[in-house]
């Protein structure tokens, strides 16, 4: 193709859907073009006389378009400048806006010379699977040679650097019935469904509804197709019971019905954008039952150099034509193995574009497309192929083809005539898209009389219709599509309405069988020089196909990944059913005995934006705040991260130090009175029948026989026996308990509750009901805590008999309405006091007020931790590692040895984890009483002068004890429970410390401050 605009003339009866009167002006390369509203980018470059679209991934062979939508694995470009630049996108599918900015991708310096190249010319040095066998001598070469040269080639397009400017947004909907594709079985799907009053939702990937329904060719009821779908179209849009959505994609098909929908919102339009429309949205979509009507794909013919600009889909020359006025060429050859190719050569004989030759691989067709073809003039040479393509020197545009007599089975060709052209519209059938049919499991059988997979049976609520079911008939995709809308609703509708859809009165020709072709055999053998391109975006050849055959590739799995057939971004849709032929005729074995590669969503790409929706910046994480955040601000807070909350983590004093700030505060608490915000604690309410049954099947003790208003320290293990969590957990009622879990731990709890009560137990009548934030928690800890309390006056008995230890009681303090727990993670007397989390602060000010002729003071997380340790209490994540049971930690007095089960108890009692050595939790002394041992410190066997040396444990916790006056640690020690005065070594930097092992419990071993 010369750089003449190739824009068809108004009046052609071409471009039915630019508007000629509106110019947009848009630059490819740095090159000004003009195009047309309606068009898109492929169009509008074509249009403007260049063919030339990118370079392929291997090879960096030129590539230009091969289809007309979604299945266009050549023509990937950039679209947008600056943080707004998006690449990898299908030029056949960009809209064309005025001020388009486009470039091509995975060339230098420039498209039309491209440095790569040089990798055709070394071709033999990259076959299928290369980069397994290629690059391994001599080895010192891999990491600063061949690996940085691969790495710096691989990939396409270029992401941006900057911040993403747009705003995205995710929806969640459910519907009866949504359907999958709005081409005529599509919307007859949705008609039918609709008509019986379910919800529906319609969605399409394009910007335009009917499929191919204006180059497909036939007439409905007697008008052009056109009409018919826009009559249901806007009826369908009318109905309030239905959602129409086109520009969406339906990307991925998951468990239960759970649909992703990946839409363009504003790409098409930069005004949405700027006016604060969301970029991209993603549909999260839960639908009774599903209509798969996505429809067929054309695919290609593999003959020698079919990959070079200017040979494409037959379908996407009839629709360039047709849809934009835009003429491939000046002088085309069609080939083909199918009748529905024929609809091509006439549209272009009527737009006046040249016609050479229709090459049929067929010897005899019949039919009354054929006799329409030889009718107009166009002339016709059945039984051949087209043997090659001449091109100009870099093979950016092609001069001719080859033609040859052909016969199924042939290895080469002889008696070579030369036709003249400058582009080739290839059809070897159509394949339906079963993607969708196939994420959740969806069974296909092959089709002899298609050549390719159609729908079987699917284990879950869907339904397939049209040509995506095999049907490639007009009316035939009508009736399938109507049926199964029908069918669908009535699936899921108790009192469906009646439905009085009835099929119109299609005209459209038969069409004769096609016979499979799936590689045309050249002058010489397609390995040897030729190359016949299968998946053209990753360059896999007939080939590597073969080689990999040889090679002892039997499985199509794992041909697929040795030569990257089918993964590139497009995901095969071009390039699976041939390669089936190919490894079939070079086996010997049938294509359903090969059988087919996975499909995996998302069905085309979808944006990073999307999948993050709003939760990007700040909402990408949010903090999570206390109803008391700002007071610990204004006093001057450290705060430190615990899980996603922040918490104090000590109070400083003006030139005050960390360290003396801790001290300072435990000994507060010691001494005289403290509070904690503790309302970070997870909190999550179990209610029901079931609900004691639920506790004791999840914590290794028994909470069954836990009273009313009391309360027990419970451990979560997972299968394999290792802590996960723990907590104090109360009664509130006969089936109603308050569990109490780690900060950090309260989210994944609860996941953890309802993935049992879902997938194993959902006999259980239960509720798990997370209420972390709905309450403010304070712990008043110290010797006067309960003079603090009295202070406040109120009608709850906070006595030692009223109020025993791990006892709970409801009622008012200071005229707020609180839940008392009588808990202690600290070994002094402690209260926790639950309030609504409206009246947390209120709360929290009264008890300052109320202790502050007792000295009360804040204290932070920090010193927390130094107070359970002295007191030998663990954190989970701490203490554990994801290794340790409760044995480990000496909490083998909170596993029953009476209940039949809960989760981890059979690992338990496995030897491993019962077996002699294994580290368990001691304290720590060290030698010197000033030296703190430093978090993670490894005790080692013996002291050698380097590693390796043989480690037997490691530091958890260590802290400065001001209560002790010296330095305390908690540690994992093999066999630590049988050590008790040994004295270890810790190897440390530029020194060793020896520490002995002494009990974990450093204060008040009896618990008579707690208890008091």
């Amino acid at each position: 193709m010369t750089g003449k605009p190739y824009r068809l003339p108004d009046g052609s009866g071409a471009g039915r859907v630019i508007d000629r009167s509106k110019p947009f002006s848009f630059t490819f390369d740095g090159k000004q073009m003009t195009g047309f509203a309606g068009d898109t980018l492929a169009s509008a470059v074509m249009a403007s006389g260049q063919r030339l679209f990118g370079r392929s991934f291997k090879y960096h062979r030129p590539r230009g378009i091969i289809g007309l939508g979604s299945e266009e694995p050549n023509a990937l470009v950039g679209v947008g400048e600056g943080s707004r630049h998006e690449p990898n996108l299908r030029a056949t599918q960009v809209e064309l806006y005025d001020g388009l900015t486009a470039v091509s991708q995975n060339r230098w310096p420039s498209l039309n010379f491209d440095v790569g190249a040089l990798n055709n010319r070394l071709s033999r040095l990259f076959p299928g699977g290369f980069y397994y066998k290629t690059f391994m001598w001599p080895q010192s070469f891999w990491k600063h040679i061949y690996e940085p040269v691969i790495r710096n080639a691989a990939g396409l397009g270029k992401a941006p650097t900057g911040a993403d400017p747009d705003i995205y947004e995710q929806l969640h909907v459910h519907c009866d019935v949504l359907v999958v594709g709005s081409g005529v079985a599509g919307l007859a799907a949705a008609e039918a469904a609709a008509a019986t009053g379910a919800k529906v939702i319609i969605a399409d990937e394009n910007a335009r509804f009917g499929g191919l329904h204006d180059i497909a060719g036939g007439k409905i009821g007697g008008k052009q197709q056109s009409d018919w779908v826009a009559a249901r179209v806007q009826k369908l849009a009318d109905a309030d019971n239905v959602h129409v959505l086109n520009r969406t994609t339906v990307a991925g098909h998951f468990l239960h019905n759970y649909v992703l929908m990946f839409e363009r919102v504003a790409d098409h339009d930069p005004a949405l954008i700027a006016a604060g429309a969301p970029r991209h949205r993603l549909w999260k979509v839960r639908a009774s039952q599903i209509v798969v009507a996505s429809g067929a794909l054309e695919r290609p013919i593999a003959f020698a150099n079919n990959d070079r600009p200017g040979i494409m889909l037959a379908s996407a020359a009839r629709g360039l034509v047709g849809r934009y006025g835009v003429s491939p060429g000046l002088m085309g050859v069609v080939f083909t193995n199918n009748d529905d190719a024929y609809r091509t050569a006439l549209q272009l004989k009527a737009a006046s574009v040249g016609v050479a030759r229709i090459i049929d691989t067929r010897s005899a067709p019949e039919g009354a497309l054929i006799d329409a073809a030889r009718d107009a003039g166009l002339e016709v040479t059945t039984g051949h192929a087209i043997a090659g393509v001449e091109t100009d020197m870099g093979g950016r545009s092609i001069n001719a083809v080859k033609m040859a007599p052909y016969s199924a089975g042939q290895g080469r060709v002889v008696n070579e005539t030369r036709i003249d052209c400058d582009f080739v519209a290839m059809s070897g059938g159509w394949n339906p898209v079963v993607h969708m049919w196939c994420h959740q499991g969806g069974k296909l059988k092959f089709d002899t009389a298609l050549q390719g997979f159609v729908p079987d049976r699917h284990s879950d609520a869907m339904h397939i219709a049209g040509s995506a079911n095999g049907q490639m008939t007009l009316g035939a995709c009508i009736e399938d599509g109507y049926g199964a809308g029908e069918r669908a609703a009535r699936a899921v509708l108790a009192k469906p309405k009646a439905v009085r859809v009835k099929a119109p009165k299609i005209d459209q020709e038969a069409q004769g069988p096609l016979e499979p072709i799936w590689f045309a055999p050249a002058t010489g053998k397609h390995n040897e020089g030729n190359k016949h391109f299968i998946d053209f975006q990753n360059d896999v050849t007939a080939a590597d196909l073969e080689l990999a055959q040889r090679e002892g590739y039997e499985s199509i799995e794992h041909t697929k990944r040795y030569t990257t057939l089918g993964m590139a971004t497009d995901q095969g849709k071009t390039s699976n059913i041939n390669a089936l032929g190919v490894l079939s005729q070079a086996t010997g074995r049938d294509i359903p005995d090969i059988g087919t590669t996975t499909f995996r969503p998302p069905y085309t790409p979808i944006s990073m934006g999307s999948i993050a929706g709003t939760a990007v910046k700040k909402l990408f994480h949010p903090v999570r705040k206390t109803p008391v955040f700002a007071w610990h601000q204004a006093q001057g807070a450290d705060f430190e991260p615990v899980g996603d909350w922040r918490r104090p983590y000590c109070y400083l004093k003006p030139g005050e130090k960390r360290g003396d700030a801790v001290n300072r505060e435990i000994m507060v608490v010691r001494e005289g009175v403290g509070l904690l915000d503790a309302s970070t604690l997870g909190k999550i309410e179990i209610k029901g029948p079931d609900a004691a049954t639920l506790l004791d099947r999840i914590y290794t003790n028994t909470f069954s026989t836990l009273k009313i208003g009391k309360g027990r320290y419970g451990l979560m293990m997972n299968e394999l026996g290792f802590l996960m969590d723990d907590g104090v957990t109360v009664r509130l009622a006969d089936d109603h308990f308050l569990m109490h879990t780690t900060s950090g731990g309260s989210d994944r709890i609860v996941a953890w509750l309802e993935e049992w009560l879902q997938t194993e137990w959902m006999d259980l009548k239960v509720f798990v009901t997370p209420v972390t934030e709905q309450w403010a928690q304070f712990a008043v800890a110290g010797p006067k805590a309960r003079e603090v309390l009295d202070a406040l006056g109120g009608d709850i008995d906070l006595s030692s008999d009223g109020l025993a230890f791990m006892s709970m009681a409801e009622g008012k303090l200071g005229g707020y309405p609180v839940r008392v727990f009588r808990i202690s993670f600290s070994g002094e007397l402690s209260f926790e006091i639950a309030t609504p989390a409206n009246f947390g602060r209120g709360l929290w000010d009264a008890l300052l007020s109320a202790g502050q002729p007792h000295g009360i003071k804040a204290y932070g997380t920090e010193a927390l931790h130094v107070l359970r340790a002295e007191k030998g209490f663990i954190v989970v994540g701490d203490e554990t590692d994801g290794t340790v049971t409760p044995h480990d930690v000496g909490l083998h007095w909170a596993v029953s040895k009476k209940k039949p089960d809960y989760i981890g108890k059979r690992s338990l009692e496995q030897p491993f984890l019962k077996s002699e050595g294994r580290k368990q939790l001691v304290g720590l002394f060290t030698e010197d009483p000033n030296e703190v041992l430093p978090d993670g410190a490894y005790a080692v066997e013996r002291l050698e002068d380097k590693p390796p040396m043989k480690m037997i444990g490691q530091v958890t916790s260590t802290y400065w004890s001001p209560t002790l006056k010296r330095s305390i640690a908690m540690a994992l020690i093999e066999d630590g429970q049988n050590r008790m005065g040994e004295l270890l070594t810790f190897p440390l930097q530029g020194k060793v410390v020896k520490a002995e092992i002494v009990d974990p419990v450093f204060y008040d071993k009896q618990g008579d401050r707690q208890n008091v």
